[in-house]
């Protein structure tokens, strides 16, 4: 979460993997990883840095453009929805992810996600259902409210739920077909099901 404040876009660099490429088989296949990494992501730093470098945002740091993306330039706004948010959104999504998933939060975040779906189980069941109803290209979220309460949400293409200022973000799953398509083709339904078990739980109980 750090460089949403830390680091100008102009010094954004490709994080590498905390796991080889092939550690999340048979859930998330290596030609997956490799592409969506490699290819996708590279590719969204790419565009948000060469969009604005002749702008006075390459100065800027992500959080600062996305709590106020409506507000800008609507060539500005444009790159920073789609390529600042695809950026992000990545960077976020790989710290989610661990080949040694414990399957089940720690005892504080389980707490949290008990106080608001009821259960774990409930709660799964409601991301689920929303990750699988994206319609086309998009993203399911977990956030923290304002009054320290669980949401799901769900954003189209690279939107982020600071852009909305809907909350927080604490886990975060990539429902576009290149997440997904060539390992599961068109049943989206199967990659959120095995997501769970590769779910880094300790990394979304760190950001509450």
């Amino acid at each position: 979460m750090d460089i949403l404040t830390t680091s100008k876009i102009k010094d954004l660099t490709l994080p590498e993997l905390l796991f080889d490429y092939a550690a999340l088989e048979p859930n998330i296949s290596k030609d997956t990883m490799t592409y969506h990494h490699d290819k996708h992501h590279a590719g969204y730093l790419k565009k948000l840095q060469e969009g604005l470098k002749d702008t006075m945002y390459i100065e800027s740091n992500l959080g600062e453009l996305f709590s106020k993306v409506d507000s800008l330039p609507d060539n500005v706004q444009k790159i920073v929805k789609n390529h600042g948010g695809g950026y992000w959104n990545h960077f976020l999504f790989w710290n989610m992810l661990s080949p040694k998933s414990t399957k089940t939060p720690p005892e504080d975040l389980l707490a949290l996600i008990n106080s608001s779906f009821e259960s774990f189980d409930s709660f799964k069941d409601v991301f689920t259902t929303n990750a699988g109803g994206v319609f086309g290209s998009g993203w399911a979220w977990l956030v923290v409210n304002s009054e320290n309460k669980l949401n799901v949400v769900t954003t189209a293409n690279q939107m982020n739920p600071l852009m909305k200022g809907e909350g927080k973000p604490i886990l975060c799953l990539d429902v576009w077909e290149h997440a997904y398509y060539l390992d599961y083709k068109n049943d989206r339904a199967s990659y959120i099901s095995n997501f769970w078990n590769v779910v880094n739980w300790d990394f979304v109980a760190s950001l509450i």
